[in-house]
């Protein structure tokens, strides 16, 4: 009995609740469930894309960023191949979204807008906006877990984000900054080979203008040469980044960073030099002295400017006697092994030599008892 009087107080409960709701939610078919306030239920829909498409436009300019939602969504659901309204009202959803400071969910309303409508009339303000958004990841902006809770800013979805933007307008005013800025966010992310080739592809696909090609190029041997001060012993870096920066200076002889190309590869010269040197010290701790000779010696052949070149030749003339008995002993010790292989190629285990002058006879068998 008493659990029928608790489910009669919460019938009424509930009842009472949703007379005092004061937003009810409604459901439209082909549109689905809407957010509708007390007293403005349908005021504003309308029966035409394009009266539809006014009261999405005039709710934003008012900032009534709900209305400009449902209205905007309706025109999309219900006339979707209406593309002289369509297209502008899925352009409002993304403007919406990012009035709401929600980016990423703006970033996919602007694609879809491209995506399904290609002959918007503002194709290149939605990839300018899209361009503008990626910015703001790339300053450091926090992507949002489920669109609202933020969660660290992520250097491989802003490189996304900048390829969406290239991709969608390559030869749009934003597609050779977008491409570019592919590589600083690789190279905050200290990716330099990533960041190398996204300044390559901008120096490839832009070669007809040599403002962007050279600023490629240029950051793509800057790239390399961030690269090799991180590496001790790997000068593969300092090579790629020397013969980029080569490349520059060929192809762009009157850039005015000319010089300081200059300084980047006698720098890294005396790099490779340092590296070199450092290896040929380690030979030498252990002795082997015909690798630290080696090594040496590509010291003076790389930088024979370098403050290690002096001491690289001293190095060299001080190990070559050493050497040449090192190598001398190796010699003297191969000889006799291979003296003792030829030796040991003519004896049978045990010691017994085989010889086919002195073969072993058959001994003949006992004679048996006579009967």
């Amino acid at each position: 009995m008493n659990r029928w009087i608790l489910c009669l107080l919460c019938a009424a409960g509930i009842g009472s609740f949703a007379r005092r709701c004061p937003a009810p939610i409604i459901f439209r078919p082909g549109e689905g469930w809407t957010y509708e306030p007390v007293g403005q239920t349908g005021r504003w829909e309308r029966n035409r894309a394009k009266d539809q498409l006014q009261v999405a436009q005039d709710a934003f300019k008012k900032q009534d960023y709900g209305t400009t939602l449902k209205a905007a969504r309706r025109v999309v659901k219900v006339w979707p191949l209406a593309d002289d309204y369509a297209g502008p009202a899925q352009f409002l959803l993304g403007r919406v979204y990012e009035a709401r400071g929600m980016d990423e969910k703006a970033f996919k309303e602007y694609q879809h807008a491209l995506l399904k409508y290609p002959r918007l009339p503002n194709y290149g303000e939605v990839v300018q906006r899209q361009l503008i958004i990626a910015n703001r990841f790339l300053g450091g902006q926090w992507f949002k877990l489920w669109g609202y809770v933020p969660f660290f800013p992520s250097m491989d979805k802003t490189a996304a984000l900048f390829g969406t933007v290239a991709q969608n307008g390559p030869y749009h005013p934003t597609g050779p900054i977008a491409q570019m800025s592919i590589g600083t966010a690789r190279e905050k992310q200290r990716d330099y080979p990533l960041a190398v080739k996204a300044y390559e592809k901008a120096a490839d696909r832009y070669y007809d203008r040599p403002e962007v090609a050279s600023e490629a190029l240029y950051r793509a041997g800057l790239a390399w040469n961030r690269q090799a001060k991180r590496a001790e012993y790997d000068q593969s870096a300092s090579a790629k980044s020397i013969d980029t920066m080569n490349d520059f200076k060929a192809l762009y002889p009157n850039d005015k960073r000319v010089p300081d190309a200059t300084a980047i590869i006698l720098d890294l010269k005396t790099e490779q030099a340092r590296g070199a040197f450092e290896t040929a010290q380690f030979y030498e701790h252990y002795r082997r002295y015909q690798g630290a000779i080696v090594y040496y010696s590509e010291v003076v052949a790389k930088d024979p400017n370098s403050p290690f070149a002096a001491r690289a030749k001293e190095r060299v003339e001080a190990l070559k006697p050493l050497a040449d008995q090192q190598m001398k002993k190796f010699a003297d010790a191969e000889k006799k092994r291979m003296e003792t292989t030829r030796a040991a190629a003519g004896t049978k285990p045990g010691g017994l030599t085989q010889s086919k002058t002195n073969a072993p006879t058959a001994t003949p068998p006992p004679a048996g008892n006579p009967k």
